[in-house]
């Protein structure tokens, strides 16, 4: 049986020995998700593994002040948005960077190569706030008041820009 995220987080703010083993389960429970998510907010794949470390570490220093008022994987994103935001910062980027990184897009099936390029392209294509609450909602699953607490936005503000992202992707797609 899987450990509740909950049980993890409390256990991890316990600073008891098994502190650090819980905080590692959530990591490992997340870790995926997130990879795929810095993928999309820098340009390259090692940038992206360095996003998430930073994100790791920024967690695991500010696990104590987790308060339980969103999930913890809502917390986890909303520090990734934060270390994305100052990474690009530091390097004097001024939008989200879609990951030019190719060597992901391996589907044995050309079609369905050229859609995810066609996809890849336009997402590129559409401003920052669009393509991070579409991915939020659409590849990540995460509902409107998770992306408005992730974003620190209203959750009309999200519902108009997902309605606006999403028209926006479809004329593109001419779908």
């Amino acid at each position: 049986m899987q450990i509740p995220d909950d049980e993890l987080i409390l256990s991890a703010k316990s600073g008891a020995r098994s502190a650090g083993e819980a905080f590692h389960l959530l990591i490992d429970r997340h870790a995926a998700a997130m990879l795929r998510l810095a993928e999309t907010l820098v340009p390259r794949s090692q940038d992206a593994e360095d996003l998430l470390q930073e994100t790791f570490l920024a967690a695991f220093r500010g696990v104590g002040t987790f308060e339980g008022r969103s999930s913890v994987k809502t917390w986890l994103y909303a520090i990734l948005f934060r270390q994305a935001a100052l990474f690009r910062r530091r390097r004097g980027m001024t939008s989200l960077a879609l990951s030019d990184d190719a060597s992901r897009l391996t589907p044995s099936h050309t079609d369905a190569i050229e859609a995810r390029l066609d996809l890849q392209a336009a997402l590129a294509r559409l401003p920052g706030d669009f393509r991070a609450i579409l991915i939020l909602r659409e590849l990540d699953g995460l509902s409107y008041d998770e992306i408005a607490s992730v974003l620190a936005l209203p959750r009309g503000t999200v519902e108009s820009r997902l309605h606006r992202a999403r028209a926006a992707l479809r004329k593109m797609l001419s779908i």
